[in-house]
């Protein structure tokens, strides 16, 4: 499908799911040659990183540990500026190895919260691992921002785990608002 409506929006096609898979395999062959002989956790934000994340840790080698946080920062298309921590870290993490799972990083600033609350458990490193990025957006510096899927302007996206109001996270394609 070229075009999906979502909720009354219309969105066209933007990286197919094979695109994402490529790119996804990358990551892993990454991931496993800077953590071989390490067991890192890897922390998924809840709920856009689900899809990205399963996918990703398919493709890792190394041992790993998996856990979640959830947060909530948007309403519909526009982000509140405001953090809810709906889910928190499950575990002590203290001299851990973290790799965060994001599906998007935009503003930053719900990486920049999440980021803040691992880094006061004293993780022996931590980085982040997102399948988009929006540059043009980013109103915070994400220094540990070091894997990322695919650079995007700054258009509305939805479709492989990313929702419109909840909406649209099914689909195997990424597709951006028309």
């Amino acid at each position: 499908m070229n075009r999906i409506t979502i909720a009354n929006k219309q969105f066209e096609i933007f990286l197919d799911k094979d695109m994402i898979q490529k790119r996804i395999r990358l990551l892993g062959v990454q991931l496993n040659v800077d953590y071989e002989g390490k067991r890192p956790l890897i922390v998924g934000v809840l709920n856009g990183s689900f899809l990205f994340m399963a996918d990703l840790v398919k493709e890792l080698n190394i041992n790993c540990e998996i856990a979640f946080m959830r947060l909530q920062s948007y309403e519909g298309t526009k982000t509140t500026g405001k953090i809810k921590e709906l889910i928190g870290l499950p575990e002590n993490i203290k001299g851990r190895d973290i790799i965060i799972v994001e599906d998007i990083v935009d503003t930053g600033l719900t990486i920049s919260h999440i980021l803040k609350t691992i880094r006061e458990q004293q993780p022996s490193s931590v980085t982040v691992c997102s399948l988009l990025l929006k540059p043009m957006a980013l109103k915070h510096e994400v220094p540990e921002l070091g894997y990322v899927g695919f650079e995007i302007p700054d258009d509305f996206v939805v479709g492989y785990g990313l929702d419109y109001d909840g909406l649209g996270r099914n689909s195997n394609d990424i597709y951006k608002a028309v």
